[in-house]
């Protein structure tokens, strides 16, 4: 009697009903494939038929061949060692081998998973057989090595075969199907039938699994018409092959009807659809079916459970969550490993990562599914340590982890810094092969890069042989964050050659364009995602904004802020780019457009407008929006501290800048400290800066900012013995101040200049013409630049660098008169430089921008915005 179709409602939350489809990835690979023509009979599956039934075959063997025979036998009794021996004696002998004797012992290998063994009997095989393969030898040589994924092999045995009966199509068509070789596999059963061979119900199922991988709903339905034709419509396999057939294809509503039409239906037939139902989104009704199946009094299995289960993750259902693992404890599914590693997985990404603990720690034994389920919940949940322990426990358990574990592990290892130990994950991955998966690679790329060993990534990156966008984006992000921006770049151009970018792969090289001031650069990413739709996805939209505000050019940073939707995201990066610039009052005008717009304000909004402030002399204001932060749900941190000491040391309140830290709720941390220093080497107060710096160094004494900001406290106070003291210091803490580096674009390429390069291609035209401007400042009165101090021309040396000037040479030499020049430069502009870059301006009439490590410097006609005190 036919199951009732019909579904009866079972009320579930609303918000179930958004869920975006999951599909299989397509490999479909063009691969042309050739056979004889000639027409092949229909053979009954002989190879079928267990070995031990055949007396009459031994027999045969023994009267004939006693060495074969003893070689049978031995195949028979499952002894796969043995059995090579004397394969290996009886060649040496010279010994001809039967053919059933081959059969035998290939299909023990086959049981055995032994490839090497099986390879070498194939060979055995070549070398003793003269004519083409029988069925039988044919058929059990091809169902190995599609058992073992070789398709080589496998074609060329079927090449060799003198017959072909339906089997051996099927074993085949259902190797290159389970592959991925879609196309190929679909070819073969139409050769199949050219060749008069009638498919079975065996056939259907592997070319509907082409049909439904490649998403061909076209082929799927002629393979439907097949299924009529050849009369197997109401066959449960085939059926069920359909059912999955259109669901992979996006048609639930055509599987749904087969399924309501099937008079029988088996736990395969429901699972189908069940998942089906899931897998395009439809998650209620996928529900709603599982609820009916059980009303029906049909026990689900293990498919269905699992099934269930990442339903109820994927629609955030906790509660539902919560019933149906209340019902698996109920059956006998319920410690079965794979179900257990369900809701662990369903647990930890809902949150509840400590039931997922009581899960996982309920499992009489878990398998690396379950242990890498407990640690990706860890991660996911932020809790790196975790996830370490528990790798280290799964190792002490004797578990080998596959592929997803490592990647897991190594994400961890990023975040918490950990280089040792994915070191230690890198040599097991090479060690055991998994460094050939790429999301392997593309896990050490991410955990070299973050732990600051740059070179090593790329030495992992240049040895994937396949890279993904993920691993170009992993690379690209690698360089962003070690400050080789430049490089960054490089590899995004050759990227694209090969690949199709993606939203995360633009936010990446955004971000590199505006750390070097690439803005041509970044207005052609900005054309590309227009051009291929996906402008507005993610995070994309801040990263343009960002660029163009971090490059300096906030007219294009205004339209594009107007233009897309605004989160508090993009009010703080519109915020922080008038802070930079020291444009107090825009900042503050925007605050106000932002709280009447039903924005709420978060602590990095407060930080960019203190910020803000403090570089505009808004004193009062500052205060105000820092005792008033708790009217918008924001408590005070540490960098809200230290912009409150920035805004009274430079506004030469520096006593009252050291009464607030004195009187701090929670302790100051060098941050805060470090911002009493600076204002003390604005207003060269000695005293109360070296008080600053021991507070610093106390808990600090690894950053060399700190140690660069009392050097040049002394220096502009003149105890040059100090400032030797310093440096002294830093020579024995091993610190070393990165090299001075500025980068300007000129005609869409961007151009890097380090401190006292020589290797520039123009170098000496950018010397004649910085000289010539020597000469005209030593005229003019201005003589920073030959007579500055010994030390003083160290000092800046060292912590300038002095790059932005060559890079200013450059522009002026290759743009136009009166075209604006925008330099970006790693680190502090000194005070020789600002007079020097004053001087230039005025005297080329040109506007010239220096975006150094603390602001905007923009000069026009000899003034900097910055009124000279920030160097």
């Amino acid at each position: 009697m036919a199951l009732s179709s019909k579904t009866p409602q079972v009320p579930l939350e609303p918000d179930r009903q958004n869920l975006s489809s999951h599909k299989p990835r397509n490999r479909n690979l063009n691969k042309t494939l050739t056979l004889s023509s000639k027409p092949q009979k229909s053979h009954l599956l002989s190879t079928l038929r267990p070995l031990q039934s055949s007396l009459t075959t031994i027999t045969s063997i023994t009267a004939q061949n006693p060495s074969s025979s003893r070689l049978f036998q031995l195949c028979l009794n499952g002894n796969l060692e043995q059995a090579l021996k004397h394969l290996k004696s009886m060649q040496e002998l010279k010994i001809s081998v039967e053919e059933e004797s081959f059969v035998a012992l290939t299909r023990l290998c086959e049981n055995k998973r032994a490839y090497k063994e099986g390879d070498y009997v194939y060979k055995a095989v070549l070398n003793s057989l003269v004519a083409p393969l029988g069925v039988r030898l044919g058929n059990a040589l091809l169902s190995m090595f599609v058992r073992f994924g070789d398709l080589g092999n496998a074609w060329n045995v079927f090449g060799r075969m003198s017959e072909r009966d339906l089997f051996s199509w099927n074993v085949l068509v259902g190797g290159y199907a389970k592959a991925g070789f879609f196309d190929e596999a679909f070819c073969l059963y139409h050769r199949m039938l050219w060749d008069c061979i009638r498919p079975d119900m065996y056939t259907f199922p592997c070319v509907l699994r082409s049909c439904g991988g490649a998403h061909d709903f076209v082929r799927g339905r002629e393979i439907h018409g097949h299924v009529i034709r050849f009369g197997f419509e109401t066959d449960v396999s085939a059926v069920n092959a359909l059912i999955t057939m259109y669901v992979k294809c996006g048609h639930v509503g055509s599987a749904r009807l087969l399924f309501d039409k099937m008079p029988h239906r088996d736990i395969i037939s429901w699972n189908a659809m069940i998942s089906g139902y899931f897998e395009n989104g439809e998650c209620i009704e996928g529900l709603n079916l599982f609820f009916s199946m059980l009303e029906l009094s049909i026990d689900p299995d293990l498919m269905t459970m699992t099934s269930v289960i990442s339903a109820c993750e994927l629609l955030g259902e906790d509660k539902l969550g919560r019933q149906i693992h209340g019902y698996a404890m109920k059956t006998e599914n319920g410690n079965d490993v794979s179900v257990c590693a369900s809701l662990i997985q369903m647990y930890s990404s809902l949150g509840y990562w400590k039931e997922a603990e009581k899960v996982f720690s309920g499992m009489e034994s878990g398998d690396v599914v379950s242990w890498t389920a407990m640690i990706s919940g860890y991660e996911d949940n932020l809790l790196h340590e975790k996830a370490l322990e528990t790798y280290k426990t799964m190792e002490l358990e004797g578990i080998m982890p596959d592929e997803i574990t490592i990647a897991c592990v190594l994400s961890a290892c990023a975040c918490l810094g950990q280089l040792d130990m994915g070191v230690k994950l890198h040599e097991i991955a090479d060690r055991t092969g998994l460094i050939s998966y790429v999301i392997v690679a593309n896990s050490l790329i991410d955990m070299y890069s973050k732990c600051k060993c740059i070179d090593k990534a790329l030495e992992v990156f240049h040895g994937i042989p396949d890279k993904n966008v993920i691993s170009w984006t992993s690379i690209i992000v690698g360089l962003r964050i070690n400050n080789r921006s430049f490089e960054a770049l490089t590899f995004f151009q050759q990227m694209k050659i090969k690949l199709r970018p993606n939203s995360v792969t633009l936010i990446s090289v955004l971000s590199a364009c505006a750390r070097i001031g690439a803005l041509m650069c970044g207005k052609e990413i900005h054309a590309y995602a227009l051009k291929t739709g996906v402008a507005s996805e993610g995070f994309l939209p801040n990263a343009i904004l960002d660029m163009y505000v971090r490059c300096g050019r906030m007219v294009s940073a205004l339209n594009q802020f107007k233009l897309q939707n605004k989160d508090v995201g993009t009010w703080n990066i519109l915020l922080s780019g008038y802070a930079q610039r020291g444009q107090g009052a825009m900042a503050v005008e925007y605050f106000n457009k932002m709280i009447k717009s039903k924005i709420n304000p978060d602590d990095i909004t407060f930080i960019s407008l203190l910020c803000a402030c403090s570089r505009s002399g808004l004193v009062k204001e500052g205060l105000d929006y820092f005792n008033n932060m708790k009217l918008h749900r924001v408590n005070p941190n540490l960098k809200h501290y230290a912009c409150v000491v920035d805004l009274l040391g430079r506004a030469g309140q520096l006593k009252e800048a050291h009464e607030f830290i004195e009187k701090m709720p929670i302790k100051p941390d060098p941050a805060v400290w470090g911002a009493l220093l600076n204002a003390c080497r604005i207003h060269q107060q000695v005293q109360l800066g070296e008080l600053a710096a021991q507070h610093i160094f106390k808990e600090d004494t690894g950053s060399f900012g700190y140690y660069i900001l009392l050097c040049n406290l002394y220096a502009d106070s003149g105890k040059w013995d100090e400032v030797a003291k310093v440096r002294r210091i830093m020579k024995e803490e091993g610190l070393i101040v990165d090299p001075g580096c500025s980068w300007v674009e000129v005609k869409g390429k961007v151009h890097a200049f380090l401190s006292d390069d020589n290797f520039h291609a123009q170098i000496k035209d950018i010397n004649v013409v910085l000289d010539g401007f020597y000469k005209k400042m030593e005229t003019a009165g201005f003589n920073d630049h030959s007579s500055v101090d010994e030390f003083e021309t160290s000092r800046n040396d060292i912590f300038c660098g002095h790059s932005e000037r060559l890079a200013i040479a450059f522009g002026l030499i290759n743009t136009a008169p009166g075209t604006p020049i925008l330099v970006t430069k790693n680190l502090h502009m000194c005070q020789s430089c600002h007079r020097s870059i004053e001087f230039i301006s005025k005297l080329v009439r040109r506007e010239i921008s220096v975006r150094d490590t603390e602001q905007f410097h923009h000069f026009r006609d000899g003034i900097c915005s910055c009124g000279g005190e920030s160097c």
